[in-house]
């Protein structure tokens, strides 16, 4: 049998994982990446072409014979990377544009959750300033401000005040400082509980559940700070209960996938809600359209069935006839973020220790370049360092003893220290 080639379109820590545990199957013999980091270019090819150059990509997936490309980012897929390969007769792993629309706009995803009766906060959707702020003064605080187009993670505001959730509205509609993002607002009441990440694959009909995961979503310890793309990653969670994720299954994940294809939109890929535990149950924060970064570095240390298969399945509609199986450990994630992040991003500082690691702390590149033999930051979330144990606690202790400036260090490298703690 011919083995098969991949492409990978994008350049941080999640594509990296998804590469390193495709390179493991024994069905695929090439692994390209576009446009790929210093990470990524150990395990396979990098190729300088853009997420976002469709036409180049496309001509690079015919030239090459690709058996299967993968569309990881939610920039990407908003705008219909998965519709341009299909029209142009090539395999991708992805949702649809239309279908997408459950991250690329929180409105739809908020529609969408009434509809089918999928349990979520309270709501009201805002296209106007005025109204947005009117609004606002009649709501109890804390109360939660969302973008409600793609802002790289940052579009969320949790106002402990009646003045925060104002300035908030001010950022995102008059400001634009997410741009088009903070066209329309979805202002939410606030849940109380602990998050919670589900991830499925699905061919749009079937699905198959990941363990659960909880990522930390703000820069400083406690939960404190302005919001991130996650600093962190723990899975399993061991208080979520067989029953809890049962019902997560029937209440919000089938619910959504089945009112997607009824829709005439059938979602296929990896769909992401992010809960809430709450005291009145399982409520549904956000659904993201693909994998989390940093959860899908968690989640690749812990798959152990040959994810090509699955994610041929997912393309082919035939995800029911693939078992797929999960190591019984435990893994974590600790991303290492750049100075000034997540105001700013320091560039060019030299990492050093990535050598020369123990065998199961395994490292994935999300902001990296290389300058003159030198791996340097390049972005604000860095590296994202990880591991593997019998329990959290023993995942955890592998990863930080491996950051310090006699591990992994740059100069000013920041990272969460209660990974999984809180």
């Amino acid at each position: 049998m011919r083995k098969k080639s991949i492409l990978i379109i994008s350049s941080g820590g999640r594509e990296h994982a998804i590469g390193w545990r495709l390179a493991q199957s024994s069905q695929v013999d090439t692994i390209y990446f576009a446009p790929g980091n210093p990470g990524t270019a150990t395990i396979g090819e990098n190729v300088n072409i853009p997420a976002t150059d469709f036409e180049a990509l496309i001509d690079f997936a015919k030239k090459k014979k690709i058996d299967l490309t993968v569309a990881a980012p939610d920039d990407i897929l908003a705008v219909g990377i998965v519709n341009a390969f299909q029209k142009a007769g090539l395999k991708i792993f992805g949702p649809t544009k239309e279908a997408a629309q459950i991250e690329s706009s929180k409105a739809f995803a908020k529609k969408l959750m009434k509809e089918e009766n999928i349990p979520t906060a309270k709501y009201e959707i805002f296209a106007d300033a005025k109204k947005a702020k009117a609004y606002i003064k009649k709501c109890k605080t804390p109360i939660v401000i969302k973008a409600s187009g793609l802002a790289l993670g940052k579009g969320v505001v949790v106002a402990q005040t009646h003045d925060e959730a104002l300035a908030a509205i001010d950022e995102a509609m008059v400001k634009k400082v997410f741009g088009n993002a903070g066209d329309e607002v979805v202002i939410e009441e606030f849940l109380e509980g602990k998050e919670v990440s589900i991830h499925v694959f699905t061919d749009g009909k079937h699905i198959a559940l990941f363990p659960t995961s909880r990522d930390h979503k703000q820069i400083f310890d406690g939960n404190k700070g302005p919001n991130t793309g996650g600093m962190g990653t723990i899975a399993p969670l061991p208080e979520i209960s067989k029953e809890q994720l049962e019902e997560i299954k029937q209440k919000i994940v089938l619910p959504a996938i089945k009112g997607l294809k009824k829709r005439g939109m059938p979602f296929v890929g990896c769909l992401y809600p992010g809960l809430m535990m709450t005291k009145a149950g399982a409520k549904v924060v956000e659904f993201n359209c693909r994998f989390g970064d940093p959860e899908a570095e968690s989640y690749m240390r812990l798959l152990d069935s040959d994810l090509y298969e699955i994610l041929t399945a997912c393309v082919d509609g035939t995800l029911d006839q693939v078992k797929i199986k999960w190591a019984k450990k435990s893994a974590c994630c600790i991303i290492l973020a750049s100075a000034g992040y997540p105001t700013n991003s320091h560039k060019g500082d030299v990492i050093s220790g990535l050598e020369n690691l123990p065998e199961d702390v395994v490292v994935f590149h999300l902001g990296t370049k290389e300058v003159n033999g030198n791996v340097v930051t390049n972005g604000g979330r860095v590296i994202g360092v990880t591991a593997t144990g019998t329990t959290i606690d023993k995942a955890l202790q592998k990863t930080y003893a491996c950051i310090n400036k006699k591990g992994i260090y740059f100069n000013g490298m920041q990272y969460r220290k209660d990974i999984g703690k809180i």
